[in-house]
């Protein structure tokens, strides 16, 4: 098996979101294998890549379970089959994965991802989260996965210090804070907190944009848009919505080493 320690939408080494991925090439690996690499290697996702004549199947587990959808291990796993020379650079890359078929490609001189449009219902204000975050939200939305919050000040998101414990009494457990920009060149900001999949925040959530881009392109109408997560390594992810179900992220990897496993 081979093994790449990629950072994930950034140019740079020790920025953006570090994320595992494992090449498993004609023969795939055990779940409970898979979840041990994961929970070994501490990456907020390692992405488990299975080769099988001409499908690529695509897997995700953090540290403590596995997700439907991750989009920084999605631009790592597609770095490293380019990379490896498994998948021509030129060529673009489908992933068989939990949420449909995802694909891959280069687009100038970024890594561009088609992943779905996802989407929340309003909601009433739940008043242990908000007490866990210390907010008063604009909004609130939630669906079976996770809540959305819109608060209204972009200096309350980069002060946020939920309170865990609280946080993890609350229903769902992962919860994506947004407000607009106050940054010039950028449209909105976030925040992730994910402690039911055993990360606390996560420095950059390619899903959460899935959710974020379709929220912000109705508010501000626009179809195109930048998002700033927030986090202590500030990352950038460019968004387009397409048609009414689709969304393309776009951003850039940086490999830290790669090596061969043997178990």
């Amino acid at each position: 098996m081979k093994y790449y320690h990629i950072d994930a939408f950034t140019q740079e080494s020790f920025k953006g979101n570090s994320a595992g991925v494992v090449i498993c090439d004609g023969t795939d690996i055990e779940d409970t294998l898979k979840q041990s690499l994961a929970s070994e290697f501490k990456h907020s996702e390692t992405a488990f890549v299975y080769i099988n004549q001409s499908t690529i199947t695509l897997r995700w587990f953090t540290p403590i379970r596995e997700v439907d959808l991750c989009g920084h291990a999605t631009i790592a796993a597609a770095y490293a089959l380019w990379d490896t020379g498994i998948v021509h650079k030129i060529d673009k890359i489908k992933f068989a994965t939990k949420s449909g078929i995802l694909t891959a490609s280069n687009f100038n001189d970024k890594i561009e991802l088609d992943f779905p449009q996802l989407f929340v219902t309003a909601c009433e204000s739940n008043e242990l989260l908000n007490k866990s975050l210390n907010i008063e939200p604009l909004y609130t939305g939630k669906n079976d996965k996770r809540f959305l919050l819109e608060i209204e000040s972009a200096e309350d998101l980069r002060k946020l210090q939920p309170d865990f414990d609280l946080l993890n009494k609350v229903e769902l457990g992962a919860f994506i804070v947004t407000c607009k920009s106050d940054r010039p060149g950028y449209d909105f900001l976030s925040r992730f907190f994910a402690p039911y999949v055993g990360i606390n925040e996560d420095p950059v959530t390619g899903s959460a944009h899935c959710y974020l881009a379709p929220y912000w392109a109705n508010k501000l109408q626009k179809k195109v848009l930048v998002g700033f997560q927030e986090s202590k390594l500030t990352v950038i992810i460019e968004c387009e919505v397409i048609n009414n179900d689709r969304v393309k992220l776009r951003g850039n990897a940086k490999k830290l080493f790669s090596t061969e496993i043997k178990i």
